[in-house]
């Protein structure tokens, strides 16, 4: 179009031009041929109205901005909720994603990458709690390794912990806060890895390690994601992501103890300020309720049924049974299990560390498995 502008004009304007006729040679009226010879230029105009009275208000942009720079990780849906839930400012997540467009604080490239996520989750709280560390990141002294662990109902953090190493001392410290705080769970869902799994295979399974035998020994069961199945633990590597993006990318983190101040100030913003787009908006302290089975003083006596046939583990992680030997692992060393025949099966018996089905025997074999 701007091309047959620029012809038409100057055509039009070379001596004895004939108007008419150009007009009816480019397929314009003569109307826009007069039109095309006033302008001083031929380049396409904006047809943006001189006002949009329709257009999101100056002080309400603002509002939006300012929630936006406080979480510049946060999206549309989640500061339209907030705005309406603390200032009673009703707009559209639309609007506010075009308010966020409009003013560069969102690129397209990121609309097209937000997709919904759908996961299974646990009925009430405390049903599963989901660890695991995080990948481990500079500071400007040393290395932090942040141990995390969600509530599976609610994506409540139970635990966000900034340490120097992965030692079980260490989680088992951070675990016994927040079981002091929050109660203990029903289960807790962890990798394969130390400190609560083990890279040991024994007859294809993976024996206790010493956080295993605790955690069991507390009442809680314990179990592993599948190998190479991060997804296992689904939520919490996605809790993974929105600190890294909500916080550990946009500050500047001294040592260990200025990122557990970091820490504890985001993690109060995650639990009981920001939505959660898995909740329906809702925050996580607002499905989270602490648990009923509060952290024992000492740990329980070791009991089993009877009829139970009881063995202790030897300091190589092995037990002897009518001239077969188990073994299941070295972090037992000392501790009686117990041995129970299978009800519906002849020769076939499990092992038991406290509630915990820990190795499986069987007599019409030679090899425990």
């Amino acid at each position: 179009m701007v091309s047959q502008r620029v012809e038409f004009v100057r055509f039009a304007r070379l001596p004895d031009a004939n108007i008419s006729d150009l007009c009816r040679r480019f397929a314009i009226s003569r109307k826009t041929g007069y039109k095309w010879l006033g302008r001083e230029d031929c380049e396409d105009r904006s047809r943006r109205p001189l006002n949009s009275p329709r257009r999101t208000d100056a002080a309400l942009e603002s509002r939006v901005l300012a929630v936006r720079d406080e979480h510049p990780a946060w999206g549309a849906r989640k500061i339209a909720h907030v705005l309406q839930r603390d200032a009673a400012i009703q707009l559209a997540p639309s609007t506010v994603n075009c308010v966020l467009q409009r003013h560069g604080r969102i690129s397209e490239q990121a609309s097209e990458a937000a997709t919904p996520w759908q996961r299974f989750e646990h009925e009430e709280p405390n049903s599963l709690w989901q660890i695991d560390f995080k990948g481990h990141f500079a500071l400007d002294k040393g290395r932090c390794h942040a141990l995390t662990a969600i509530d599976d109902h609610s994506r409540y953090s139970v635990v966000l912990k900034a340490l120097r190493q992965e030692t079980r001392d260490d989680v088992q410290k951070a675990l016994t806060e927040a079981f002091e705080r929050y109660g203990m769970p029903r289960r807790i869902n962890a990798d394969n890895g130390p400190p609560w799994g083990s890279h040991v295979r024994i007859d294809n399974r993976r024996p206790l390690t010493q956080l295993g035998v605790w955690l069991i020994r507390l009442g809680i069961d314990l179990s592993h994601s599948r190998p190479m199945h991060p997804q296992t633990n689904g939520k919490d590597e996605r809790f993974h992501r929105t600190l890294k993006a909500e916080l550990i990318s946009r500050q500047h983190l001294l040592d260990i103890a200025h990122t557990q101040r970091e820490f504890d100030a985001w993690r109060h913003v995650y639990n009981h300020r920001r939505p959660h787009e898995a909740l329906q908006l809702q925050t996580p302290s607002q499905r989270y309720s602490a648990s009923k089975r509060s952290f024992p003083g000492n740990l329980p006596n070791i009991e089993y049924e009877p009829g139970d046939w009881i063995r202790k583990v030897d300091e190589t992680g092995r037990l002897s049974f009518k001239g077969h030997e188990v073994r299941v692992g070295k972090a037992l060393y000392g501790y009686p299990v117990a041995i129970r025949a299978n009800p519906t099966a002849d020769g076939l018996w499990s092992v038991y560390f406290c509630h915990a089905r820990i190795a499986r025997l069987d007599l019409t074999d030679r090899v425990a498995n």
